[in-house]
């Protein structure tokens, strides 16, 4: 039971992780940059819901619809003021600015908030499932959380193949050009991306801190980074590779900590992700790209 119990865990921080990439690989897909701001916008989504619920006494619900709509907004914004500017420009002057952009969220966030962890409370007020005569306890924010990132993904991939909106985000991701000369508004485009990664970023701030329940102007920066690991191991680009690499990243790591050491379960994941990318480049589910002459 303790091995099915670790599993679960895995899978409940692997569905986290999942959510988070699912954002990174919209945006590199398309825009074909890496934000690296997106891992502060759950900072920011977890920040709203706790000043909601704590200081204002609102209902949970309202507060996360609250939250996906502050960081859906904020990612429009950021994109619109750090990243359009730069379209042209080289992908290291893109990078540095989304390096940027993470500090300047997480600097406003210590003025706003101060630098001392919160206890955040729960949005969920849902009973642990208890199986197996009780022998195995599966908690409310777990099945929530699996679930929650199961139906994100499928909703994103019909999105992506049956809506206008997500013919022309494949569009612009195979040739931004030729996308344009058809008729395709590129900048808006890019900027539902940025509108839809961050409020799965809220999505996920919310699940994340809810199974975890602290909060600090840096909560975001080191699942925002293995996310992005995760979209680099199932694919970068690739809706499914990043929903699979979260999951084996989630659940790599808890068995890391539980079997193998505490300390070392960083090593652990990232010593994987090696591993993977120098049997398969592309990661799991990517796809060579082919250069255009």
């Amino acid at each position: 039971m303790s091995f099915l119990s670790n599993l679960i865990n895995g899978l409940s921080l692997g569905s986290i992780y999942a959510i988070i990439a699912l954002g990174y690989t919209m945006v590199y897909g398309i825009a074909k940059m890496l934000n690296f701001a997106h891992g502060d916008v759950i900072m920011v989504g977890g920040y709203v819901v706790f000043n909601l619920m704590t200081g204002q006494g609102m209902n949970p619900l309202l507060s996360v619809i609250a939250a996906i709509i502050v960081c859906t907004v904020l990612g429009v914004v950021i994109e619109k003021i750090a990243y359009k500017p730069l379209r042209g420009a080289n992908s290291l002057a893109v990078l540095i600015t989304a390096i940027g952009v993470s500090y300047f969220l997480q600097n406003a966030a210590l003025l706003l908030f101060g630098s001392d962890v919160k206890a955040f409370v729960s949005v969920f007020n849902v009973k642990p499932f208890r199986l197996a005569g009780g022998a195995l306890t599966i908690t409310g924010v777990t099945v929530i959380t699996v679930i929650s990132c199961i139906v994100i993904m499928i909703g994103l991939m019909l999105f992506i193949k049956k809506t206008k909106s997500g013919q022309a985000m494949l569009a612009v991701s195979e040739d931004r050009a030729a996308a344009e000369l058809m008729g395709v508004n590129v900048n808006q485009t890019i900027s539902l991306t940025f509108a839809i990664g961050s409020g799965l970023a809220a999505i996920a701030g919310v699940l994340l801190c809810s199974a975890y329940p602290t909060l600090s102007p840096y909560t975001g920066a080191m699942p925002g980074i293995k996310a992005f690991t995760a979209a680099v191991f199932g694919g970068i680009g690739s809706i499914p590779g990043a929903f699979i690499g979260g999951i084996l990243l989630g659940v790599i790591e808890i068995m890391g900590k539980t079997y193998i050491s505490s300390q070392l379960a960083d090593v652990i994941v990232f010593g994987v992700l090696i591993v993977v990318l120098l049997v398969k480049p592309t990661g799991i589910l990517g796809q060579p790209i082919r250069e255009k002459v």
